[in-house]
């Protein structure tokens, strides 16, 4: 396999990619709302209970460390499907913090009691997910770019490089990140000819993507999902990377992985593409 410093590939990738990638917007950003998050959080924060980089307040609503483009995201989704997500009251970056204010959904972890669940529960929870990715894959894509949903920088702590990356100008662009820079080559080891054969291919334009649909992103009321959370891995993506993703369970999550082809379409040359990337490109 032709030797290369994938890392600085990725680095110089993304630094020239900040050339075109679109800011998200802060939102309901107001000198009065700030001071009253602000002053909460300062006044609440030692009481209130915190969880993955969010704090819950009092009232129903939560704080969440992230992005503005996850806030974005959330407002994308909700103005144009129906997919339950909490709604946003305001975002805004105070001395290099993001603060995304939003509702706390009332609802339980899918990975809560999903094993105790009956036959006839799972499938109901299986077809309002079915339903709602198909929801996203209407979406009509702006461009051709892998981007986050403002045609921003990507977010995913599991890829192998910077946690931040991209926006690309194409899904080549983006599998060409994904190893490292390595291009086809004769003395490319067999499986790895093949996977740059599967990435360099024609593909459809992106579809949106949550990125991360695990039982511990999606609530539940008894047998109706009220809730989709955590969208900061969300983007324009290849068909396929819902699909990889979710596979990739962590280790609270594993019995999720038997789920995953409930409701979403399995794509076992996807899957095997994926693993192959994995194993010579990184531990995701």
């Amino acid at each position: 396999m032709p030797t290369m410093d994938p890392t600085d590939f990725r680095n110089k990738q993304n630094s020239l990619a900040k050339a075109y990638a679109r800011e998200s917007n802060s939102i309901n950003d107001t000198p009065l709302r700030r001071f009253l998050v602000l002053a909460a959080l300062k006044i609440w924060k030692t009481f209130s209970r915190q969880l993955g980089g969010v704090t819950f307040l009092p009232g129903r609503i939560c704080v969440k460390y992230s992005s503005l483009a996850e806030a974005s995201t959330l407002q994308f989704i909700s103005q144009h499907t129906s997919i339950p997500v909490p709604q946003v009251y305001c975002s805004f970056i105070h001395k290099d913090q993001t603060y995304i204010v939003m509702q706390k959904i009332q609802g339980e972890m899918l990975a809560h009691g999903w094993i105790s669940r009956t036959a006839e529960s799972k499938a109901k929870i299986h077809s309002q997910l079915r339903e709602m990715v198909a929801e996203m894959r209407k979406l009509p894509p702006v461009t051709c770019r892998v981007s986050n949903v403002d045609g921003g920088i990507l977010y995913d702590g599991r890829i192998d490089g910077p946690m931040n990356f991209g926006p690309f100008e194409n899904i080549q662009k983006f599998h060409q990140y994904l190893r490292g820079g390595l291009a086809a080559h004769e003395t490319n080891l067999d499986d790895v000819k093949e996977l740059i054969a599967w990435h360099d291919g024609t593909w459809n334009m992106p579809v949106f993507t949550h990125g991360d649909l695990s039982s511990l992103n999606i609530l539940a009321r008894g047998d109706k999902v009220v809730g989709i959370v955590d969208w900061e891995t969300s983007g324009w993506y290849p068909d396929y990377w819902e699909y990889t993703t979710a596979k990739q369970t962590n280790p609270f999550n594993l019995f999720w992985k038997d789920e995953i082809d409930s409701f979403l379409e399995p794509l076992p040359k996807a899957q095997a593409m994926e693993e192959i990337r994995q194993r010579y490109f990184g531990d995701y």
